[in-house]
């Protein structure tokens, strides 16, 4: 009768066991999306509509995986100027407070670079950090291979520093890690590119670049 008892309690020990595990398992299921599956594009996606719709004035759609990737660098999707288009407008920074602006005059700089790229035969990653440092780095980059990298991105950006030492100071933070290449970031392409890579690892976006 001993060993019956014995046999039964621990059965019932290991049940108990059993269920607490499974509890904690069905909480961390319901709260761990919140923080560990949330989906980084969210507030960039929200966008993707217009951005394409704007596109489409071009015959660009196929580029809005593109743009949404160019954004989500620029802002994360945050604020009034989200494509932090003011300045290629000929604006000061941030001027533009109205979203659906911003997507218009992005896309508009997004196109104009795009444009003289392909006239210039330089290679897409070039047209990407053209997006950042205007299209003088389209005629940089054409007269030096075709072919962008950082290290013709940081040279490029030593001459505009040099022409306007006074404005291009990195915030005269020395720790700041484009000094002293403070025209634009030299990395930019680099991180567009990664977001593009991030972003088809998401939900899709519509429509898709070749490129």
């Amino acid at each position: 009768m001993k060993r019956r008892r014995k046999s039964g309690k621990t059965i019932f020990v290991l049940l108990l066991l059993f269920c607490t595990l499974a509890t904690i398992q069905i909480l961390f299921q319901h709260r761990a999306p919140h923080y560990l599956n949330s989906d980084p594009f969210a507030d960039v996606k929200k966008y993707q509509p217009f951005i394409q719709n704007e596109l489409a004035k071009y015959q660009l759609e196929e580029y809005t995986p593109v743009v949404v990737a160019l954004m989500q660098q620029e802002s994360h999707g945050k604020g009034g100027d989200p494509m932090q288009a003011s300045e290629s407008a000929g604006l000061p920074r941030n001027s533009i407070q109205d979203p659906k602006q911003s997507i218009q005059v992005g896309v508009k700089h997004f196109q104009r670079v795009l444009t003289y790229g392909k006239q210039k035969n330089v290679d897409f990653p070039t047209i990407i950090q053209a997006y950042n440092m205007g299209v003088g780095y389209i005629d940089f980059v054409a007269q030096n291979g075709g072919k962008h990298s950082e290290d013709l991105a940081k040279k490029y950006s030593l001459l505009q520093v040099q022409k306007k030492p006074d404005i291009y100071t990195c915030g005269d933070n020395k720790n700041n890690f484009r000094y002293p290449y403070c025209y634009g970031d030299f990395t930019y392409s680099t991180k567009v590119t990664n977001n593009m890579k991030l972003l088809a690892d998401t939900v899709p976006v519509t429509g898709s670049s070749g490129n």
